[in-house]
């Protein structure tokens, strides 16, 4: 039986921001773009959530919500600083962790000694850890594998734990909502409840053919999510593909002097972020353009990373398509030693 420890930061970007600027504990805060250019949040602190203002929710609607919300910009390479600190401590108690983003990973400690192998007690020192070195709170979920341990995490947030034995994996997944379950997104939370389905217990009612019938591979995922079996391993093979940035404008671009500048501040944005990424080798630089349609169209080139290069890009692909731009993105793509799964750093403006 495996031993999986899932640790999420509290409020990572705004508990960095809390902890360096006193100023802003207390208050409702987030971190995001600016809402005159169409800006998103990163996320946003305890106090600001008790207005409904979350993450991914565009900065308009967050001040609409909570007009007396302190918004911060974002700083990448201080986030990644923290982050980093973070990793080192879970490396301590296993080889084993598989990172998701700047803030969550998961832990195999089923084969570590320390606390004489009990999860529940190294999830507690690691949290403790945290805190003593670098002033940030974490929660974590204890479980016999991923889906529950994430679940489990949520449980007692923020700054707390919760242990799911592997004894009490049954009464505690069939009471989570399905949209609750890794892979269940908004279309299929909501063919589910037309068929009657609010509750992993309610998805138990249904066959394994069923459930593939209506939701094709991933219901044979389903079958076995809903009754909490996930034989997914840790994997700790991990390698940034990827960097990048982009903006959508409060107005569409119709000027090709006006885009040019806005890359060249993305480019900067860019060089900035890769302080953190010495070691890595860029294959190809890659633009990307939506238009005031909607319409969207990317140009990837191996050409060297320089301002230059991107206001290239930039010249190729609109002036074969001079339409007004609603949004414009700049990015690398690294060389690769092995094949792994990416983690976007979202750099909102």
């Amino acid at each position: 039986m495996r031993k999986i420890i899932h640790v999420d930061m509290d409020a990572f970007f705004a508990a960095v921001e809390m902890r360096d600027n006193p100023a802003l504990r207390n208050i409702p805060m987030a971190v995001g773009g600016s809402s005159d250019r169409r800006g998103v949040l990163c996320t946003s602190n305890y106090e600001a959530r008790k207005f409904g203002v979350k993450a991914a929710m565009p900065t308009a609607h967050a001040l609409k919500l909570c007009p007396h919300l302190k918004l911060v910009k974002p700083n990448f390479r201080k986030y990644s600083e923290a982050s980093q600190k973070v990793f080192q401590i879970f490396h301590e108690f296993s080889e084993l962790v598989e990172p998701m983003s700047l803030d969550e990973a998961y832990l195999d400690v089923t084969n570590s000694h320390h606390f004489h192998g009990s999860a529940t007690l190294i999830a507690q020192e690691i949290r403790r850890l945290i805190f003593e070195r670098t002033q940030l709170t974490a929660s974590a979920g204890v479980a016999p594998n991923k889906l529950i341990a994430k679940l489990a995490s949520d449980i007692n947030k923020p700054n707390g734990i919760f242990t799911v034995p592997p004894e009490n994996v049954e009464s505690f997944i069939s009471k989570i909502p399905i949209e609750r379950i890794w892979g269940v997104g908004k279309v299929t939370a909501k063919k589910m409840q037309e068929m009657g389905v609010k509750t992993c217990l309610d998805l138990q009612a249904f066959h394994r053919s069923q459930l593939i019938f209506n939701f094709g591979r991933f219901g044979d995922l389903l079958f076995d999510f809903c009754r909490g079996i996930d034989e997914r391993e840790v994997e700790n093979e991990y390698e940034r593909k990827s960097l990048g940035t982009e903006e959508t404008f409060v107005r569409d671009l119709e000027r090709f002097e006006e885009m040019k500048d806005h890359v060249r501040r993305m480019f900067q944005e860019i060089q900035d972020a890769l302080s953190s990424y010495d070691d890595k080798k860029i294959k190809n630089i890659h633009l990307k353009i939506k238009y005031f349609d909607f319409k969207q169209t990317t140009i990837e080139r191996q050409l060297p990373f320089q301002e230059e290069s991107y206001l290239q890009l930039l010249a190729e692909r609109w002036s074969q398509d001079p339409r007004p731009v609603r949004l414009l993105g700049v990015g690398v793509k690294f060389e690769e030693s092995k094949s792994h799964s990416d983690i976007q750093l979202p750099l909102l403006t």
